[in-house]
């Protein structure tokens, strides 16, 4: 009788240990699926994040572009408008004399 006893205790604790293996076995598969889920997500978000940068990078780049054009016109514009006063006034100074 004792030794059926032990083997009964032996075989439940085989059990449980059996049990608390295949918890752990699930619980572990679980964790490491939504592990590659939330890193998934994480490069999803990372590659439009690159892409929102890269947008705003080229238009940056364009709002450069064209500032640099209203400048350059406007430097154009006071170059002509010096000369046509410099022409003027030399062509005042010549009638002058």
């Amino acid at each position: 009788m004792k030794k059926v006893l032990i083997a009964a205790m032996a075989l439940t604790l085989s059990m449980s240990v059996m049990t608390s293996c295949r918890d752990t076995k699930d619980k572990t598969e679980e964790a490491s699926e939504e592990a590659a889920k939330s890193l998934e997500e994480a490069g999803e978000d990372l590659e439009r994040a690159a892409e929102d940068a890269a947008d705003a990078m080229k238009e940056a780049g364009e709002d450069a572009k064209e500032m640099g054009e209203k400048a350059l016109d406007s430097i154009k514009k006071v170059g002509e408008e010096t000369m046509d006063a410099t022409k003027e006034a030399a062509k005042k100074a010549i009638d002058s004399m």
